[in-house]
C-alpha cells in the first residue's frame, strides 16, 4: 500500500501489484508494463531470481529494485541482473519519492541512470 501511494503522488495512475513472485510473472506477461517495483523479500521465489526472469523474458522491460536489504552484494546482483536502479524503501519517504522521481525522469529520458552518486547510498547509480 505505501508504495502504491508514493507511485501517486508521482502521477502513476495505473498500478499492478502481486503477492508474490509466480503472480508477478503472470501479471507481466499479461500486463506488459514499463516498469516493475520489485521487491528482494518474496515468498516461494526470491526478488533477484524473479529479476532474472523477468529480464530474459521481457529484455526492454524497466525494473526499479524497492526494498529494506542493503547489503552491497545483493545491489551489485540486482544491477549484473539488469536492474535499472536500487531504491531502500525504509528511507524518509521524501527521500524515496526523491528516488523513484530521479529514476522515472532517467528511464523517460532514456539515460538510464538511476540516482546520483552523491544521492548517498540509498540507491544505486546505475
Amino acid at each position: 500500500m505505501y508504495m502504491r501511494i508514493l507511485l501517486k503522488q508521482l502521477g502513476i495512475k495505473t498500478v499492478w501489484d502481486a503477492a508474490e513472485g509466480y503472480a508477478a510473472l503472470e501479471m507481466a506477461a499479461e500486463h506488459k508494463p514499463d516498469v516493475v517495483l520489485l521487491d528482494i523479500n518474496l515468498p516461494h521465489i526470491s526478488g533477484l531470481e524473479l529479476l532474472a526472469k523477468l529480464k530474459a523474458a521481457h529484455p526492454e522491460m524497466h525494473v526499479i529494485v524497492v526494498s529494506v536489504e542493503s547489503k552491497p552484494e545483493t545491489l551489485v546482483q540486482a544491477h549484473e541482473l539488469g536492474a535499472d536502479a536500487y531504491v531502500l524503501k525504509h528511507l524518509p519517504r521524501a527521500k524515496v519519492l526523491q528516488m523513484l522521481n530521479h529514476t522515472f525522469d532517467a528511464i523517460a529520458d532514456g539515460t538510464n541512470s538511476g540516482p546520483s552518486a552523491d544521492s548517498g547510498v540509498s540507491a544505486s547509480p546505475f
